[in-house]
C-alpha cells in the first residue's frame, strides 16, 4: 500500500488522500479522462476494472455535487476512488472510450441524479420511465415523487395521476441535533 501511495503522490501531487485504508483521488473535469486513462495503463497501476460510478448529493454547497469512479486493479489487488467536485449545471465529460462499462453507469447517474455527461454515445433513462420527471436520488426530490399510478375502477384501468404536494420540498438542517 506504502509503495502505491509513494508512486500516485508522484503523479497525482498533493490530491491523494488516504483515509481508513483507503486511498482517494481528488481530480478536476479537466485532467479527469487523462488521470483515469494513466491509471488503467499504467504498469505501476493496472486499475483496468472500473466498479462504479455514483455521486453524492450536498445541497446547500457551491459545488452540490460529489462524484466518485470506483477503480480496481486486479494485478495489485487494489482499490481506489477518482473524486470530483461539481455543481448540477457542470457538464462532465463521459469516459466511455476509457472504460466501456462507464456506458450504463453513467446512464444510472444521469437518470438518478440529473448530472449530464458530455459525448455520451446514449444519455437516457435506465432506471425510470420515459415520461419520468426529476432525478430520485437528488437530495430536493420530493419524498413520494411527482405523480402517482392508481387502479381506477370507473375507467377499469390504471391511471397516473398528479400529487398534490402537501408541502414545497424538504427542508435541510444540517446542524446536529445533539450540539447546540
Amino acid at each position: 500500500m506504502t509503495k502505491n501511495l509513494n508512486r500516485l503522490n508522484l503523479f497525482f501531487k498533493d490530491k491523494v488522500i488516504l483515509y481508513n485504508k483507503d486511498l482517494t483521488i481528488k481530480s478536476n473535469l479537466d485532467n479527469l479522462e487523462k488521470n483515469l486513462a494513466f491509471l488503467k495503463d499504467s504498469e505501476n497501476f493496472m486499475f483496468k476494472m472500473l466498479i462504479d460510478i455514483y455521486a453524492v448529493d450536498f445541497p446547500g454547497q457551491k459545488e452540490r455535487f460529489q462524484l466518485y469512479y470506483l477503480l480496481l486493479s486486479l494485478k495489485y489487488n487494489t482499490r481506489i476512488k477518482i473524486q470530483v467536485d461539481l455543481d448540477e449545471l457542470t457538464l462532465v465529460p463521459s469516459i466511455t472510450n476509457v472504460y466501456k462499462a462507464a456506458c450504463w453507469i453513467e446512464r444510472e447517474v444521469w437518470d438518478m441524479n440529473g448530472i449530464f455527461f458530455e459525448n455520451h454515445p446514449d444519455l437516457r433513462r435506465i432506471l425510470t420511465d420515459y415520461g419520468f420527471e426529476g432525478h430520485p436520488l437528488r437530495k430536493d426530490f420530493p419524498l413520494s415523487g411527482y405523480t402517482e399510478v392508481r387502479y381506477d375502477d370507473s375507467q377499469k384501468r390504471v391511471v397516473l395521476e398528479q400529487i398534490e404536494m402537501a408541502q414545497e420540498y424538504r427542508v435541510f438542517n444540517f446542524q446536529s441535533s445533539w450540539e447546540k
